[in-house]
């Protein structure tokens, strides 16, 4: 791993407090950025912080709900307070419901939707402004496979991240004037706390534990096995490095190979 890629650049992570979202702002950290974790989670998102600082960086960890505007502003503003600049966002708050179409709640499809898609909506209506006075910087999405494929009882969630592959798109065409790059990550199964509950509710479902669940979802991929979330991580700093300035738009997928399958 090249070092150092980011220093004196700040990095601001939703989501930051656990799987992906840490293990980006961990590894923006190892490379010399200052990081900033904006969750809900105060303890996971504070401990998430201090492993940052653990690096020799400087990091806050702020609170942050990505479903309100008042919320995101509040935590940029303390960003800018904080460090006079913001060069990367990672939109990685998220969370996962799924049920069969007929048993899915209008509140629970409204709850989904606003955190998952609107939330990355408001994150990256929060930073761009920033970014386009900068004339630079970066924007990552964290989607996922499900945004580019589809299982039964996951509507909700499919839907949220085949949105969220939209809505970088246009974000990238109207900022790639401003030499903004903005892209979209669609992880596979990884060895997160949310893809553990994932198999425990879909597990029980179909009559499986949460190990024969995610080991099924293991042989379902290609190389045979899920993602470790530092394995995400890498592709996420690509993005917001010098080696990815020509490349806007794009939903890249992480997952083994499994969409291809």
């Amino acid at each position: 791993m090249e070092l150092n890629r980011f220093k004196g650049q700040v990095a601001v992570i939703t989501g930051g407090a656990n799987g992906i979202g840490r293990a980006c702002a961990v590894r923006f950290a190892e490379e010399g950025a200052n990081v900033a974790c904006l969750d809900l989670a105060a303890e996971a998102n504070e401990a998430a912080a201090a492993e940052c600082r653990g690096l020799g960086v400087d990091a806050l960890a702020l609170s942050c709900n990505v479903t309100e505007p008042d919320s995101l502003k509040a935590a940029i503003d303390a960003v800018l307070a904080r460090w006079g600049r913001l060069d990367i966002l990672v939109a990685a708050a998220g969370i996962y419901t799924g049920s069969p179409l007929a048993d899915v709640s209008l509140r629970q499809w409204q709850r989904l939707i606003d955190i998952n898609l609107t939330g990355v909506f408001l994150s990256n209506q929060a930073v761009a402004p920033i970014l386009m006075a900068q004339k630079a910087g970066s924007i990552i999405n964290i989607s996922s496979m499900a945004g580019k494929t589809s299982w039964p009882a996951s509507a909700e969630y499919s839907a949220s991240k085949s949105g969220v592959i939209g809505l970088t798109r246009s974000v990238a065409m109207e900022l790639a004037p401003f030499g903004v790059t903005v892209n979209a990550v669609c992880p596979g199964n990884t060895k997160t706390d949310m893809v553990r509950n994932v198999a425990g509710m879909i597990g029980q479902r179909d009559g499986m534990t949460v190990d024969e669940w995610l080991a099924m979802r293991a042989s379902d991929c290609p190389m045979k096995r899920l993602a470790e979330p530092w394995e995400i991580a890498g592709v996420v700093a690509f993005l917001a490095s010098n080696d990815s300035r020509y490349l806007t738009g794009q939903a890249l997928e992480v997952d083994g190979g499994l969409v291809m399958s």
